[in-house]
């Protein structure tokens, strides 16, 4: 309930199917339309978010038609940055609570997702914070399939610097390791 400075970064750990993970979440606001062309303008903040995103999602608000068309030029501007990667997307329609005032139909919002290679889901972050729960929950769990999106070698070499937050998943795994060496180096004596 209490606002927070644009383009903050959020960071909550919840668990998926037993196991925890830290989820960070870069809110990248001030991307528009540069003189409505199929361009974005935005700002290198959002770049570096780009780059080490591991999945996205797509907000806008079925209220609003100008918050959903920025969304081709954005994925195509994420295209560029990420070429050959396979980086989960999910297309979150806000505002469900307000019927009336629609602009951009779920029909619409389900034909961008698909050309998009997405998932789609319309919530109402006022009235239902558990659907915007479970939308990420839903994406965290493709992430998972998928391996963690594009993290790893192809970052190395850069110089962009991903956000600190506790991992826990990394450090349940340097536990265990160090756990299965200690045991290894015990039973070799």
């Amino acid at each position: 309930d209490v606002p927070s400075p644009p383009g903050a970064l959020y960071s909550r750990k919840f668990t998926i199917d037993g196991e925890q993970i830290s989820l960070q979440v870069q809110d990248t606001p001030f991307v528009s339309l540069e003189d409505d062309a199929d361009t974005i303008c935005c700002q290198e903040q959002i770049n570096r978010s780009i780059y080490w995103a591991d999945g996205f999602v797509f907000v806008y608000s079925i209220t609003d038609y100008e918050s959903f068309r920025v969304l081709r030029p954005l994925h195509q501007h994420i295209r560029r940055i990420h070429p050959n990667a396979n980086i989960p997307l999910l297309l979150m329609a806000n505002k469900g609570d307000l019927l009336r005032a629609r602009q951009v139909s779920s029909k619409e919002g389900l034909q961008l997702a698909g050309e998009l290679g997405g998932t789609y889901c319309e919530v109402s972050a006022r009235e239902n914070r558990e659907g915007v729960h479970e939308a990420f929950q839903q994406l965290c769990q493709e992430l998972g399939r998928s391996g963690g999106g594009c993290v790893g070698e192809k970052r190395r070499g850069l110089h962009l610097v991903r956000p600190k937050s506790p991992n826990m998943q990394d450090l349940k795994r340097r536990l265990k390791q160090a756990l299965t060496s200690k045991g290894k180096s015990a039973t070799a004596l």
